[in-house]
This record gives structure tokens, C-alpha cells and sequence, in this order.
């Protein structure tokens, strides 16, 4: 973990209510996928956690949603205002653990931290396929980048206004995959383990305190005792998780 003041660089509206910040400054202590920042924001007393959507070189992209008095403050900074900002925080994904064809599922802003995964993933000549969730057509981003890059992209809507109607898992059935990556809120995450085959890792969003294992806050029970999403976290293994 390190302390760092990061410059902004854009914050541009996605959707209504998604934004995408590229920050820019020292950034090298972020090693892996799956990985995030706390961003101290003005006016606010507690830090805001935000997954890590991509890095290249010096420049970090975040991706977050607009609800509540943090994220909406976050929303007016421009470009040149720099922001307070604990980088390389939590542990990843294991990239080692994915076999020959991962997939890939994001649920609303659970989808940024898939976008460096699959990066990483093709990076090592792996092609991993990547599931969407969203409620409505308008929430939809991202998407094309995805493709962008070369993976294989399905995306569920739950409304069915775009791409398959219904739930990520509904896409799920229907493939076959070594090994599965997610990241989305929980009713999702008890979907995908009542669904998914085999062994997979989940990347679990979680108020926190501290956001580096000192303050408990954030403490979960697994099968091997109590861990900290924060620090042993956010990415657990399916095989650990107590539902």
C-alpha cells in the first residue's frame, strides 16, 4: 500500500449515473487485477473504495456509480484537481488459476475490475469470455471495450431491453468454462454459486473503514476463520466462502 496524490485527468459521464475517472500520477504499486483505491474525498471523513477498471503506465481508470454524498462529490472534480488516494490495496485475482477458457462475469459496477482481468488474461494468450449484467439498456457500458481487446461477450439485461433477458446466470448455463472470475452485489454472488461449475474466485464489495486490515470493519467468516475484505480480500475462493 501506498499514499500517493494522483492528478485528475478526465471524469466523464457513462451513463446517467456512472462516471469513469483516468487519474494520473505514481500508480506502481498496483500489481494485479481485482485490486483497489481509497480516495479521500473533500468534505467527506471516511475514505471511498473504488475497484480498479485499468492502469497503463502512469495512468489509472476507475469506474464508479453516484449514490450518495461521496461518489456525487466525486462526480465534480475536473481535470488538474488532485485527489489523496492508498494505492495497491487488497489482494487480486489469481490469474494462475484459470485454465484455458475463463469466463468472466461482471454485475454493474462489478464489471470495471473484469475489464483488467480480461486485459491480463489475453495478455498471457488466454481468451476468457465475459458475462454482463445490467437492469436496463441505458446502464450498459463497456461493452465494446471488451471486445476491443478480444474477448467473447455476452450481455443479460434484466428487463431484456438489450442482449439476453434475464439474470448473468441464465448466460451461464449455457457455456463451458475451467475456471470463473466475478465481481457484483451480493443477490448476484448467491445466484452465480447456486449456478456456477467448478472452482471460481468472487471479488466482494464492502463498506470499509480503514481499507488496509487495521480497523476490523470489514471482517467476514470464512471456513478458515475470520478474513478481512479489505486486506485478505476483497477476492475470496469459492471453496473458502461461508453463504
Amino acid at each position: 500500500m501506498e499514499k500517493v496524490f494522483l492528478t485528475v485527468k478526465e471524469n466523464n459521464k457513462l451513463t446517467e449515473n456512472v462516471f469513469e475517472m483516468k487519474l494520473v500520477g505514481n500508480i506502481s504499486a498496483i500489481k494485479a487485477p481485482g485490486q483497489f483505491v481509497n480516495l479521500l474525498i473533500d468534505g467527506c471523513y471516511l475514505r471511498r473504495p473504488i475497484s480498479v477498471c485499468d492502469v497503463s503506465v502512469d495512468t489509472l481508470t476507475l469506474i464508479y456509480k453516484v449514490v450518495g454524498e461521496g461518489t456525487e462529490r466525486l462526480s465534480k472534480y475536473k481535470a488538474g484537481e488532485k485527489i489523496d488516494t492508498l494505492v495497491g490495496l487488497g489482494n487480486g485475482y489469481d490469474l494462475e488459476a484459470s485454465g484455458s477458457a475463463p469466463l468472466l462475469i461482471g454485475g454493474g459496477v462489478g464489471v470495471p475490475p473484469m475489464y483488467l482481468l480480461a486485459k491480463k488474461l489475453i495478455e498471457k494468450g488466454v481468451k476468457p469470455t465475459v458475462i454482463l449484467g445490467f437492469n436496463t439498456k441505458s446502464e450498459v457500458f463497456y461493452e465494446d471495450k471488451f471486445k476491443a481487446l478480444g474477448a467473447t461477450v455476452f450481455v443479460a439485461t434484466a428487463d431484456g431491453s438489450y442482449g439476453k433477458k434475464g439474470f448473468v446466470t441464465d448466460s451461464m448455463k449455457d457455456l463451458d468454462y475451467t475456471y470463473f472470475y466475478t465481481c457484483g452485489p451480493s443477490p448476484m454472488f448467491k445466484a452465480i454459486e447456486a449456478t456456477a461449475k467448478g472452482s471460481g474466485e468472487f471479488s466482494f464489495e464492502e463498506r470499509m473503514g480503514c481499507g488496509f486490515g487495521a480497523c476490523m470493519g470489514c471482517s467476514c467468516k470464512t471456513k478458515y476463520g475470520n478474513k478481512r475484505i479489505c486486506k485478505d480480500g476483497p477476492v475470496l475462493k469459492r471453496e473458502e466462502i461461508v453463504w
